[in-house]
């Protein structure tokens, strides 16, 4: 598996969303978070009648043969509370119980497509409620708290005549619920967000979904991909790594190199977000750098951003091609 180059991109895809600009608590839009990915406790899923899902569902093709090495790997963020714990040093730019994020990884040994086609695999995992207080920066104590998550990865492979296999991957959170189910602040504390899964082989290749060869094209609409959908990483032409992404991708993603580090909003650009982040007002700036470590990082970054590397997000050619000629 090619971790390396999907790394960034898989990163890119875990903390999509995690805050928008103008990377305040107190904005509108970053009071209801946690919308890309997100897999509820099976309580919650009930009580919405199906609507908010407490499954993802992944499927690809491989071309292999029966000693071909399938390894997988499921990326979501837990998310924690943070507060003040002393109410005379609250931070009042920090809302009661500010959600931040843990990152998470969950990975499977490998396992040959003999192995999957003669019995699927189910992996369990769990990670424990678990509270932290520390001092804070100025004064008073800051508490992290979390809540248990559990799940299952279930993994199978299917053999759809000569070297050509379909992999289903099925990850359920099975996590049981105290607070009342229809309750979607305490669900989340118990969900897995931003889910996605990386999948690679050896001694075999992934055959893309949204490009199949010839011959291909049926098997590939028969694939089921719910909550996600896998797309080839790595160098283009690589065939060895996929990353099934909540977020819409194509095959062969890559971040920009002119950019200098997440935003968190991959449907801006990187140059719109910065300038709106310098006109921020001082005050604006503050709630920032009180409020959320990932927020503040982001806004120190653009502060020190040297005026070579600002000129740089402005674009960039990055390569040309002629356009086909009229067949008329």
């Amino acid at each position: 598996m090619n971790l390396a180059c999907v790394d960034q991109i898989a990163k890119a895809v875990l903390y999509e969303g995690y805050m928008l600009y103008p990377y305040r608590p107190s904005s509108v839009k970053n009071r209801q978070r946690w919308n890309f990915g997100v897999v509820y406790p099976q309580a919650y899923s009930d009580s919405e009648e199906g609507q908010s899902p407490a499954s993802m569902r992944n499927e690809c093709l491989v071309c292999g043969i029966p000693a071909t090495l399938v390894e997988v790997r499921l990326r979501f963020l837990q998310l924690q509370t943070r507060s003040e714990a002393e109410p005379s040093a609250k931070n009042t730019s920090l809302p009661d119980g500010w959600q931040e994020a843990v990152e998470r990884e969950v990975s499977l040994s490998p396992y040959t497509l003999e192995q999957l086609c003669g019995e699927s695999v189910t992996h369990s995992f769990r990670f424990p409620a678990e509270t932290c207080i520390e001092p804070a920066a100025q004064f008073g104590r800051t508490v992290r708290q979390q809540e248990t998550v559990e799940g299952t990865v279930h993994i199978s492979a299917e053999n759809l005549g000569r070297d050509i296999f379909r992999i289903k991957i099925l990850v359920h959170n099975t996590t049981a619920m105290e607070t009342p189910a229809s309750n979607r602040d305490a669900a989340l504390m118990h969900s897995l967000v931003s889910t996605h899964t990386i999948l690679g082989v050896e001694r075999g290749e992934f055959i893309s979904l949204l490009e199949p060869p010839d011959g291909m094209l049926e098997l590939a609409a028969r694939c089921q991909n719910v909550g996600a959908w896998p797309v080839l990483v790595g160098e283009a032409g690589q065939r060895d790594t996929m990353l099934a992404s909540p977020i819409i991708l194509y095959d062969y993603p890559q971040i920009a190199p002119e950019s200098v580090g997440d935003l968190f909003d991959g449907t801006e650009i990187d140059e719109i977000l910065s300038l709106r982040i310098m006109t921020l007002t001082d005050a604006e700036k503050n709630e920032i750098r009180q409020s959320d470590d990932r927020a503040r990082q982001i806004l120190e970054r653009t502060e020190a951003m040297p005026a070579e590397q600002f000129m740089k997000l402005h674009g960039a050619v990055r390569g040309m091609r002629p356009l086909k000629e009229d067949a008329s």
